[in-house]
């Protein structure tokens, strides 16, 4: 035996599954993985922590947690990557094994397979090299943090810890055999929108409202196909207002309104027209918006990037090591460019490019989410081949 078997690794996933951590709340996560890693015969040593979520806007409570082994074989440093936090409607989540699926036992929440299945993937890799001596390359471990809110664990983790990997591998969602080679930029935007208030029976003309402005707003880049899926000429992105809070009795004209949203393509250049057509729609629908004393609304708006787009090429060694081991599995790889981000983004960006691979999640980010398991054994192998030189 030089790996883990089915039973043994569906059994590891399960309790891994069963581990609450949202965005910034990783730390059980991060201390079941270094639990299994001790048991298996990892020191200290060879086990870091960086200080990613004191970089990232949300804080929390863990970094990236790390592994690094020295090579029993001479060959560049290879890097193995899957997150670690899932999405909120999978807190709480029950995990349960019907046949060949792994389902949530609630019709009301995400199982998460997304990624606690990556991090298994990762996980079981690691543990089999520890326990069984198995001969590798250099090899880096990497479990990220607060992917799901904006890869602030990609975007922050502290590149000396890595040991300068020359491969890097990203397991997060999909099959197992697609090999994701390029994704999406995302920009993400902070609109503040005030008005006037006033009693909206006995002086409504007096108020300047901001839900009419951002109903306005919204209606303008329906109508000029600025909003959802974007297309003009050649140009493809997206834009969503997804967050809107304001408002607090039915009776005051509301003065304040904020709103959440975002922009993506492949494109920076035209993610950039994508903002600033938004931008001009909001200003806009606040000088429409007047009381009877001639006031209008005004609008504020910050935004950040998120992620910058990327695209590997076809004689990428990452994508070149990536597409030997899933023909060595029996399949035929699959190359396709996603439209959200990835951890591999942001270690692209920061000089690591990084082919991602799936591990057999299905509907993710949905209570109808289930994992496909032997998507998940197949992925686990194809992993197991890119961390050893003989692909065994």
């Amino acid at each position: 035996m030089n790996m883990l078997t089915d039973k043994q690794t569906t059994k590891l996933l399960m309790r891994l599954l069963a581990i609450p951590g949202l965005s910034g709340s990783e730390s059980r996560v991060a201390e079941f993985i270094q639990r299994e890693l001790k048991k298996a015969g990892a020191s200290a040593k060879i086990l870091r922590t960086d200080h990613a979520h004191r970089r990232s806007q949300l804080g929390g409570a863990q970094g990236n947690l790390i592994l690094k082994l020295q090579g029993t074989q001479r060959a560049p440093r290879r890097l193995l990557v899957a997150h670690m936090d899932t999405v909120p409607i999978c807190e709480g989540t029950c995990p349960v094994l019907r046949g060949q699926r792994i389902l949530s036992k609630d019709d009301h929440t995400g199982l998460g397979a997304d990624n606690r299945a990556g991090v298994a993937v990762l996980l079981s890799t690691a543990l089999a090299i520890l326990r069984y001596g198995l001969p590798h390359p250099p090899l880096t471990f990497l479990w990220t943090v607060q992917e799901e809110v904006g890869l602030h664990g990609a975007h922050h983790v502290q590149l000396g810890l890595l040991g300068r990997p020359r491969l890097a591998f990203n397991w997060d969602g999909g099959l197992a055999h697609r090999l994701t080679i390029g994704a999406t930029g995302g920009y993400r935007m902070s609109v503040a929108i005030r008005g006037v208030a006033s009693h909206a029976g006995g002086h409504p003309e007096e108020g300047v409202s901001a839900i009419a402005i951002a109903g306005l707003a919204t209606s303008d880049l329906v109508e000029h196909g600025w909003h959802g899926l974007i297309e003009k000429g050649r140009h493809r992105g997206t834009s969503n207002l997804g967050v809107i809070v304001g408002g607090a009795a039915t009776n005051v004209v509301t003065d304040l309104v904020s709103i959440r949203a975002e922009a993506r393509s492949h494109t920076p250049a035209f993610r950039e027209r994508i903002v600033r057509e938004i931008e001009k729609s909001f200003h806009k629908a606040a000088r429409k918006v007047k009381n009877t004393k001639g006031q209008c609304g005004q609008v504020s708006i910050e935004g950040h990037l998120d992620y910058e787009a990327f695209l590997l090429p076809h004689d990428d060694p990452s994508l070149q090591a990536a597409s030997e081991a899933v023909l060595d599995e029996g399949c035929t790889p699959s190359r396709v460019i996603a439209n959200g981000g990835l951890d591999a983004n942001w270690l692209t960006a920061r000089g690591i490019p990084t082919v991602s691979l799936g591990c057999g999640q299905n509907n993710i980010h949905t209570v109808d989410e289930w994992l496909d398991l032997p998507e998940f054994h197949r992925a686990r192998r194809i992993a197991q081949r890119l961390a050893r030189l003989d692909g065994e």
